[in-house]
């Protein structure tokens, strides 16, 4: 996923992360995004630049790994998480428009975009060089969007565009942590000097004792790299995906099981990579049961070893949203 070599080469960890829920306005429709051809998904993703590694699925998701990140089907829910220096972009309007020609959805009922500010946002695509730049691009496919900011703009930060109308009604939720400043001997376990395949660093790292139930797919990247999709009946998932070298290390760790309280989860996630720095996002909406999750996250003292840089709590439409950063104090 990345190159070793930090003067000539650099890989951008953070992925740029899309989420659309599709229904139709046409009462009675049975419709389903998983019935749509795997050859079609591939002309989706060669807009993006990046392709499908491995693939599997139980009864309520498909779980693609990318050679940059993630892509996940549901009945009426698409998600595309991929990093490096893809095009996610360029790709919306060919999607909404195969959704429409081969499923008969025909009105998107809720669209999130979302990622952190790029390390090296000039070795993106111009589409992807700034925020303002992709707002513009989805402001003309979509009516009633909303762009937002959390966190200091002019450090680390948060981006995210969303509609102003509709809004999913069904129980939603989402853990999002994104890591960097990787500890480095945790970081080379998703290299091929320590772990000969994914399943070994899943193992070796403590990744599989998060949800110890969970379908797993994983893949380790020669020389280093790491991903990896978790799913579970119900349509919940898990996706995890590991930048190791020193120069540019980023980890992010996604999910969208539902908990009343996520400090448990968080802290299984902190052990297992140690990172210096963090940032964590959680949606939940008025329907499901963590929507009340931000309340034991207002404490200072959340994260012992850490200290409590940013935390703002936004409500809007039907979901709450809590964004925290972290970082250990300096010495």
């Amino acid at each position: 996923m990345a190159s070793a070599n930090q003067d000539e080469h650099f890989f951008e960890g953070t992925e740029k992360l899309l989420e659309i829920w599709f229904t139709s306005s046409h009462n009675g429709i049975t419709a389903d995004l998983r019935k749509i051809q795997r050859q079609e998904w591939e002309k989706v993703l060669k807009l993006v630049k990046c392709e499908i590694i491995s693939f599997m699925r139980n009864d309520d998701m498909d779980a693609y790994v990318l050679s940059e990140s993630s892509m996940f089907v549901t009945k009426d829910r698409f998600i595309l998480k991929t990093c490096g220096t893809t095009t996610l972009l360029a790709a919306v309007d060919y999607l909404v428009n195969l959704v429409k020609r081969e499923c008969g959805y025909d009105v998107i009922e809720d669209i999130f975009y979302s990622r952190k500010n790029f390390s090296r946002p000039e070795l993106q695509h111009s589409i992807h060089q700034s925020f303002d730049k992709e707002v513009s691009i989805l402001d003309k496919m979509f009516i009633d969007g909303s762009a937002y900011v959390l966190g200091k703009m002019n450090k680390d930060c948060w981006y995210l565009y969303t509609l102003d109308c509709g809004g999913v009604q069904t129980p939603d939720q989402t853990i999002e942590l994104l890591m960097w400043n990787m500890c480095s001997e945790k970081m080379k376990i998703f290299t091929k000097e320590v772990c000969k395949d994914g399943k070994e660093a899943t193992k070796k790292s403590g990744i599989a004792d998060i949800f110890p139930d969970m379908q797993i797919d994983d893949f380790l990247f020669d020389p280093c790299g790491y991903s990896m999709n978790a799913i579970l009946p119900g349509g919940y998932y898990l996706t995890i995906h590991v930048t190791p070298e020193d120069h540019c290390s980023y980890v992010s760790f996604e999910s969208n099981v539902p908990q009343k309280s996520y400090k448990s989860l968080i802290d299984k996630v902190l052990k297992v990579f140690n990172p210096a720095k963090f940032l964590m996002t959680i949606f939940a909406n008025k329907a499901s049961i963590a929507i009340e999750s931000h309340k034991d996250l207002e404490r200072v003292d959340l994260m012992p070893g850490y200290q409590r840089l940013d935390h703002q709590l936004s409500s809007f439409k039907s979901y709450n949203l809590t964004y925290t950063q972290f970082s250990r104090p300096y010495k």
